[in-house]
């Protein structure tokens, strides 16, 4: 078989499943560990948003996590946050915050509204391996200026082309936030043992094997073929890509949980009902910018 120059005969990472999630308001959920969670694990949970952020802040309890760590990228517009520990600043496109819940944390107003009207952007939750899913928590504020990129993509986690990412996230996934302009295309190469993969878009309009556009998610097939993306709408193209090793254990769920084994369980669960109590006990914990810093 022979091919013309430039030209490309590997065979296409075909595409498996899509979905378009259900939508909760401002909100619509792409994954869950009950779905296609059990598929892609360590990917769990995925969530695409766009919203007012100081409503959305209002709207949004404080809550418990353990045993995963939850990853929050902005596609669009900004955001404001403020922590004893980790400072203050915006968050704006390839931003991140990373939050590692391990034995246990609660939060959700940990992050307040920019100058923009509204925000966009994608909340994951990675399960933990057993090492980490009760250790010690641990939270992160990257802001643009600092992520890292490989080409047109910020690699938002992990290691790509030699580009680690600043995100204190395990080894063994990659995570990628990428924007192609009409016309450009980008081919993914997964490391060594990566045989999960999805991609889910923002904005625009792609072609892998199959049309994708904006709203949708996608699995690809298992196994390490490179996967090739061409941005096919007459606007930017804006999504995120997820490759990793399988998690070669169970989930245990909680209701804001996911541990490895029901005991792990048992004690992240503990430690959140522990963390309750003193959360109640510390009273109203908001900063100057009306934001409530992680408790852990």
């Amino acid at each position: 078989m022979t091919k013309a120059d430039g030209e490309d005969l590997r065979p296409a990472r075909r595409v498996v499943r899509r979905t378009r999630g259900r939508g909760h308001g401002s909100i619509v959920r792409l994954m869950s560990p009950s779905d296609l969670g059990q598929v892609l694990k360590p990917f769990v949970f995925l969530d695409l948003f766009e919203a007012n952020m100081g409503q959305m802040r209002d709207a949004m309890q404080l809550h418990p996590h353990s045993g995963l760590a939850t990853v929050t990228v902005f596609t669009k517009g900004d955001v404001r946050y403020e922590d004893p520990e980790a400072g203050k600043g915006a968050l704006t496109y390839g931003g991140v915050e990373w939050m590692r819940a391990g034995g246990g944390i609660w939060h959700g107003k940990e992050i307040g509204p920019g100058v923009s009207t509204s925000v966009q952007g994608f909340q994951l939750w990675i399960a933990l391996p057993p090492e980490l899913e009760n250790a010690v928590p641990d939270s992160q504020y990257v802001e643009a200026s600092d992520m890292k990129r490989a080409g047109p993509a910020f690699v938002i986690a992990g290691t790509y082309e030699g580009v680690d990412s600043p995100v204190r996230a395990p080894a063994g996934f990659n995570y990628l936030l990428v924007t192609l302009k009409p016309g450009e295309s980008w081919t993914y190469n997964p490391p060594e043992g990566h045989s999960v993969g999805w991609i889910a878009l923002a904005h625009g309009e792609v072609a892998a094997d199959v049309p994708l556009r904006a709203g949708d998610m996608a699995v690809f097939e298992s196994g390490e073929t490179a996967i090739t993306l061409a941005s096919t709408g007459a606007d930017d193209a804006v999504f995120v890509v997820g490759s990793a090793a399988p998690h070669d254990h169970p989930l245990h769920l909680g209701y804001y949980s996911v541990h490895t084994t029901a005991e792990a369980l048992v004690q992240g669960e503990g430690r959140i009902a522990e963390l309750h109590r003193r959360l109640a006990a510390a009273g109203d914990r908001r900063t100057n910018s009306g934001t409530t810093p992680v408790f852990r």
